[in-house]
């Protein structure tokens, strides 16, 4: 079983779009959405949820008001001001530091585990796909992403399946770094704008720490060809393979408002790219 991520260093460079084609190609695999902050690779695969499971991480200071004898201590204490004149907490504003707690000499504040988000096993036409989504203002996203992945793993060896397929989240935070641990292979999916290639270069170095191999795809090359030779060149003083150029398509934009994978939708000069890609990864 390989686990291949797709990645980018930016947001919009068309990472969903391949990972989507990668979805109606792939024969034996499991899907999982990592980019848990804002996921959108569901709008292609349409699930049918099966299983929904609350995902709980971080703390939250909570005042027993029956206990409480308003001392004024833990406001005192507290550096983010979220002690209200009442004695009570706004959740969204409370960090956890749970300094409060233990202040308090009444012991009226306890710290109450969040549910942070919810994460899913769904079916799709394409098979098995793993998903999550974080709540508003909620941290820990690389915790969450951990755990899908670990969910989308154990599915696939009790099924035999041959490939996970990772949708990654864009940058080179906490949630990216636990999309790429651990995977056979990154691609890099990026845009030939200045900032497509300064961010690409960015999360190489991450994924060149974990020493995962590495593999490039430019996206929409066609409209600055400039700028696609100033990343092939970066691309070969690295020794990555820049394994698929996709060309600037409208049938692609036409498929995704139809909620589409482009491989789905129609032939066109995309979904033959993408085709190829799959084929040097496969």
């Amino acid at each position: 079983m390989k686990q291949i991520v797709v990645i980018s260093g930016k947001g919009g460079t068309g990472k969903t779009v391949v990972t989507g084609s990668f979805a109606a190609l792939a024969k034996n695999k499991v899907m999982v959405d990592c980019d848990v902050d804002a996921a959108d690779l569901h709008l292609l695969l349409h699930p049918t949820v099966k299983e929904r499971h609350e995902f709980r991480s971080g703390q939250t200071a909570v005042i027993d008001k029956k206990l409480c004898r308003k001392c004024g201590k833990c406001a005192l204490v507290c550096r983010f001001g979220e002690i209200k004149t009442d004695y009570t907490i706004e959740d969204f504003s409370c960090e956890g530091c749970a300094l409060c707690s233990q202040i308090c000499p009444h012991g009226a504040i306890q710290m109450e585990e969040n549910v942070a988000g919810e994460w899913f096993v769904s079916d799709t036409q394409h098979g098995p796909f793993v998903h999550a989504k974080l709540g508003i203002a909620e941290e820990n996203s690389g915790k969450l992403v951990a755990k899908i992945r670990q969910v989308a793993k154990e599915l696939a060896e009790k099924s035999g399946l041959d490939y996970v397929i990772i949708d990654g989240p864009p940058g080179i935070g906490c949630p990216v770094i636990a999309s790429l641990s651990g995977v056979d292979c990154a691609l890099i999916v990026t845009e030939p704008t200045l900032s497509g290639l300064h961010d690409a270069q960015r999360v190489l170095e991450v994924a060149k720490h974990f020493n995962i191999l590495v593999k490039f795809v430019v996206n929409k090359y066609d409209l600055n060809l400039t700028m696609t030779g100033k990343i092939e060149e970066f691309c070969r003083e690295q020794d990555v393979p820049v394994i698929g150029k996709i060309a600037f398509d409208m049938t692609v934009v036409k498929a995704l408002v139809e909620g589409k994978t482009i491989i789905e939708y129609a032939e066109c000069a995309a979904s033959d790219e993408a085709r190829k890609i799959w084929e040097d990864l496969e």
